[in-house]
């Protein structure tokens, strides 16, 4: 995490937004208190298949649910 002044964004705007496009924060202070933070945009995370592979755990076989949906099913 960086701190910046209102002045030192102001002056390198640039360079701050590559520290923040590399995955840094930057909290913007004024007289000492942070009024603001610069942060990455949130991933948008790509799927991928078989990543939850291992985490559902099928405790009891149970077909009945399925039957209003056999005519879906192959």
């Amino acid at each position: 995490m960086h701190t910046a002044t209102i002045e030192e964004v102001q002056a390198t705007l640039p360079a701050l937004l590559k520290q923040v496009s590399a995955g840094e924060e930057v909290v913007i202070v004024s007289e000492g208190k942070p009024v603001g933070r610069i942060v990455p945009p949130p991933s948008t995370g790509v799927a991928v298949l078989g990543r939850g592979k291992g985490k559902l755990i099928k405790y009891v076989e149970d077909s009945e649910h399925l039957k209003d949906f056999e005519e879906y099913m192959p």
